[in-house]
């Protein structure tokens, strides 16, 4: 944890299905990402994670699209960027169905250039159900033990932080069993998980994260401790996070677009805004770039 009072605000701006909706604009164009992204570093931000749109505004897994809001957001600010390695479903045009990226074109966002600060990727596999990200039927989410394998190998070889979200506490166990075969070392201090609810079959329940957290920091003690949340539950589930001393925040538009008091945010920034207020009720600042970078060990 830090060493003081301070957590990164995290911001995902805008995943792979979300759309304008109920007076909140969901950025998707490059330009677009990296104006939203200027606006919430202005706020208290260090990182924000991105999704890429083809220009129809649908979810695509374009590497050169990502380089583009790479480009486009260190244009603008010093922020760090995380790219989505979950890519995301795209619609089949003419049956309306799921279709799911491959294995290889996730690993390809590995190599997107100019480079990401930092990665993400699923802990394991979950039927998701996540109405306000647009996926309003459960889905299976598939991250093969491969995959994940794959990812961390890379991204720790890189020297870079790898965020692992973790749906449930079997995530943790598997990642346990991990180290102990060897893939990496359970005491970095650079592992991260992110905790949280309302991704699936998991509510956002507090004794249920609080399970969660316990197991997660008593097998890797010195993880960069995150917490978030989908729709409504988002600044609950931060709220006790932030009470807990985390290290970390996630917000935005990806996960929900509902401010505490039920209002709807009109822009991400509003709510880097409100983390930094609920953070400051617990004597807790938003941590500087160079201070996350340091916490990420990049």
């Amino acid at each position: 944890m830090f060493a003081g009072n301070k957590f990164i605000i995290t911001v995902a701006l805008n995943g792979g299905m979300q759309q304008d909706r109920d007076g909140a604009i969901v950025p998707k164009q490059p330009a677009e990402l990296g104006e939203a992204a200027a606006r919430c570093y202005e706020a208290g931000a260090a990182l924000v994670h991105v999704h890429a749109r083809d220009r129809e505004g649908k979810n695509s897994g374009d590497p050169a699209i990502y380089s583009e809001i790479i480009t486009e957001i260190r244009k603008r600010s010093p922020v760090l960027v995380q790219t989505t390695n979950g890519i995301g479903v795209r619609r089949d045009p003419k049956t309306g169905g799921f279709i799911w990226p491959s294995d290889e074109e996730r690993l390809g966002l590995l190599n997107i250039e100019p480079r990401p600060d930092v990665f993400g990727v699923a802990g394991g596999s979950a039927d998701f159900y996540h109405p306000e990200g647009g996926y309003h039927k459960e889905t299976p989410y598939v991250n093969s033990p491969e995959f994940l394998r794959s990812t961390i190998q890379e991204v720790y070889a890189r020297g870079s932080a790898l965020e692992f979200e973790v749906v449930e506490a079997t995530v943790i166990h598997r990642l346990l069993r991990y180290a102990e075969e060897g893939l990496f070392d359970r005491h970095r201090k650079n592992i991260w998980l992110l905790h949280g609810g309302g991704f699936g079959a998991v509510p956002a329940i507090t004794r249920n994260l609080l399970f969660n957290v316990e197991e997660g920091l008593r097998y890797f003690p010195q993880a960069i401790f995150g917490m978030t949340s989908t729709g409504r539950d988002m600044f609950k589930m931060i709220t006790l996070g932030l009470s807990m001393q985390c290290d970390l925040v996630r917000v935005g538009f990806e996960d929900g677009i509902h401010l505490p008091d039920g209002t709807v945010a009109r822009h991400n920034h509003e709510m880097v805004a409100k983390a930094r207020e609920i953070g400051a009720l617990f004597g807790m600042e938003p941590a500087t770039v160079e201070e996350a970078r340091e916490r990420f060990g990049i």
